[in-house]
């Protein structure tokens, strides 16, 4: 029997709750029945949804929203009692692909560069030499026309993908699922940074940074000019909705979402 997977409001989205196991094996019942899409949440994704609480909530309404982010785990942990593994994308990623290779689930690319994805058809060949590949597909960097989108989505559901990894990076990747539930005729799930970390074209960080939730630390000595805004930002908002919810648990009162703390 499947474990059951549950979701838990957190500041200004849902996450998924569960082991690390018992959602991977829930995302690969999903493979292959039918259109579904699952976030992979960070902090980023988490304020994100609380400046703009449409995309909090077609984050919440994803089939399911993994905690990729050490943060959330501990955030889940302090608010609410729940002791939750982190269920990262660069964890994610390969173990997914290991599984579909296993299973005969096909799987499909969206998004990223020709030039990641030419390097990752190669990796993928030498990594999983009996994977099932559908395809491979790198859009223009411009918002698409009715015409180009409805070629995608039959270039996609032609190939008959089991899973469609989507690499076009937050909150860009997460809207482009949503808007493809119903249309897109597999399992969409958005991995953003796990792909040039899975093929080598980016090191993740040691295991010892990763368990004290130091991963976007080592991406910012990474990409300094490109990250330093967005982790300061981010960081500091997220530590002031932590800390306001922690403080409405601790007086009593009811613990709400993004949502309900910007009336």
């Amino acid at each position: 029997m499947s474990e059951n997977i549950k979701k838990q409001e957190l500041l200004s989205i849902s996450v998924s709750t569960g082991s690390y196991t018992g959602m991977l094996g829930h995302l690969l019942s999903l493979s292959g029945h039918g259109s579904a899409y699952c976030c992979v949440a960070n902090v980023h994704m988490l304020v994100e949804g609380h400046k703009d609480p449409a995309f909090g909530r077609l984050v919440s309404d994803a089939d399911v929203i993994t905690p990729d982010g050490v943060p959330l785990s501990w955030a889940l942990r302090i608010l609410y009692g729940i002791r939750q593994q982190r269920v990262a994308g660069m964890d994610l990623l390969p173990d997914l692909l290991k599984a579909a290779e296993a299973s005969g689930v096909s799987v499909y690319f969206y998004g990223s560069t020709d030039e990641l994805l030419e390097k990752l058809k190669g990796y993928l060949t030498a990594q999983y030499p009996g994977l099932k590949l559908a395809g491979v597909y790198s859009p223009p960097f411009r918002p698409l026309n009715k015409e180009e989108e409805g070629e995608v989505i039959n270039r996609i559901n032609q190939s008959a993908p089991g899973i469609v990894f989507v690499v076009l990076g937050c909150p860009k990747q997460e809207k482009w699922m949503a808007s493809m539930k119903g249309r897109v005729n597999a399992l969409m799930i958005g991995v953003g940074g796990a792909l040039p970390v899975l093929i080598g074209a980016q090191k993740r960080a040691p295991s010892w940074m990763q368990r004290f939730g130091l991963e976007w630390l080592f991406r910012l000595f990474q990409e300094p000019k490109r990250l330093f805004k967005r982790y300061f930002t981010t960081n500091i908002i997220f530590l002031g909705l932590l800390s306001r919810a922690f403080f409405r648990k601790i007086t009593g009162r009811t613990v709400s979402s993004g949502a309900d703390q910007k009336k």
